[in-house]
């Protein structure tokens, strides 16, 4: 087995006993492979030990991907910050999108998605944590962008998506997850049909799903260390 196969099951495994320990099944938690910046050898290796859903955040390294994986059917999200200029390519390559902050790049998405293919599963970025640095909408502007999003064909609104400020104290990461999961079942309860939180990475993902994640994204403790160099 190569070391990403074997970090595969390790996460696979912290999935399971955090599942566990919150009373969940296993199978309510989906495991999304962050692959930006590491190679298409990194993605096959990934793809050979069983894993079918890719995260990107760079659209063209992301649509380059897709392309080269076209016969293996995996599963493409696009969990970055998203330009008007990259739309196009982002509704014709990816199936989901995590990261919606504005309406019109859900406009954009929605025109531009392919008839042939199915709706595109999205998700709104919401900044819990209120950082300068992050993207996402305030968490008061939610519910409005959500609708307006949720009444726009070839889109399907699946849920909310956050990054919280990172944190080593359990409790600590705990709390915004919490916080973006109260938004979700006041979303739910106005009668938007949301059944996706994505939430948690590698450093706080049984967090995350002690809050009721459905989507925890893995880059580092699947592929390793980036150097962005």
């Amino acid at each position: 087995m190569s070391a990403i196969a074997d970090n595969l099951q390790a996460v696979k495994m912290r999935i399971q006993r955090a599942t566990e320990a919150a009373g969940r099944l296993s199978d309510e938690v989906r495991l999304l492979a962050v692959s930006k910046t590491w190679p298409l050898v990194s993605v096959l290796d990934a793809s050979a030990a069983g894993q079918l859903a890719f995260g990107e955040n760079y659209v063209q390294e992301g649509v380059d991907k897709a392309i080269a994986t076209v016969d293996l059917n995996l599963e493409w999200h696009f969990i970055g910050p998203l330009q008007s200029n990259k739309t196009r390519l982002v509704a014709e390559h990816f199936s989901w999108v995590h990261s919606l902050e504005r309406l019109k790049i859900a406009e954009r998405l929605s025109a531009q998605r392919p008839a042939h293919l199915p709706p595109l599963q999205v998700c709104v970025q919401v900044n819990v944590s209120g950082e300068a640095s992050k993207s996402g909408c305030a968490p008061a502007e939610t519910a409005a962008l959500c609708h307006a999003i949720a009444a726009l064909p070839r889109l399907q609104l699946r849920g909310l998506m956050a990054i919280p400020e990172a944190s080593d104290d359990p409790q600590a990461q705990r709390a915004p997850f919490r916080q973006l999961r109260a938004i979700y079942n006041e979303l739910q309860a106005s009668g938007l049909p949301l059944d996706t939180l994505s939430m948690g990475m590698s450093h706080d993902l049984e967090a995350a799903v002690a809050e009721g994640a459905t989507i925890v994204r893995i880059g580092t403790a699947i592929f390793g260390e980036r150097n962005y160099a």
